[in-house]
């Protein structure tokens, strides 16, 4: 996703985010349960970039006889972000699957041009900037003073690749506060579901330093605006095991 700042493209402000920290955990709500159709399914919030000039488009749909989200993008970028709050404490493992149609040739995490992706999920933490140096402290700043939303300082984002093979990390070619995990990689298992289940508090350890904070939304969506290639993306429910 060129022209912006990475962080930037998802932000919090929408689904009434806060910085409270309840210690009841809740799910993002479930696409098996949303009205079949085109639209945004209950809950969620369409979050479009203000330099892309065209969004993904969303619908509920059957698969398998089973309600799931699918995700049209060409040529375009956005998510959807729904509140989904877990406590640091306790277990920290993060559940859904999702499919493609196929894998984009252009997906790179090294490069700029590069960040395009089948499939992504983002989990977004509400880090207190106070963890942050005084550089990450300005550039946060700077982010929300310039988007007027509170942007996450700290992200984990999950890809269906094509460069790197699964396994691989790195940060975001636009920002170090989005770590990038390639979780499928390629045609070889496209059209097929892929079942994934993280240990966020795992992946947060070999990202970031220190505890790992609230979680306070997840983000789904396809982004091809680099490339201006054309992919569906499917996503089942996404839990907390």
């Amino acid at each position: 996703m060129n022209r912006r700042h990475a962080l930037a493209s998802v932000t919090l402000a929408s689904i009434g985010w806060r910085a409270s920290h309840a210690q009841a955990a809740w799910d993002p709500p479930p696409f098996s349960g949303a009205p079949l159709g085109p639209g945004i399914p209950p809950g969620w919030v369409h979050e479009t970039l203000p330099r892309v000039e065209r969004a993904n488009d969303y619908a509920v749909v059957l698969q398998e006889g089973e309600r799931v989200l699918q995700v049209t993008s060409r040529s375009s970028a956005s998510s959807l972000l729904a509140s989904a709050r877990l406590p640091p404490g306790g277990d920290a493992r993060l559940r859904w699957r999702w499919k493609v149609s196929h894998a984009l040739p252009a997906s790179d995490l090294r490069h700029k041009p590069g960040d395009d992706w089948s499939a992504r999920l983002y989990v977004l933490f509400d880090l207190p900037l106070e963890r942050l140096g005084l550089g990450e402290r300005l550039a946060i700043g700077a982010a929300r003073a310039l988007s007027g939303r509170p942007v996450p300082a700290a992200a984990l984002c999950y890809v269906w690749g094509q460069a790197q093979p699964a396994g691989t990390t790195g940060w975001n070619p636009f920002t170090d506060r989005v770590r990038m995990v390639v979780l499928d990689s390629g045609d070889r298992h496209a059209g097929q579901w892929r079942l994934h289940e993280r240990n966020l508090r795992r992946d947060w350890a070999e990202a970031f330093p220190g505890e790992m904070p609230h979680v306070a939304a997840v983000a789904v969506g396809s982004d091809t605006d680099n490339s201006g290639g054309e992919v569906q993306a499917w996503f089942g429910d996404v839990s907390w095991g």
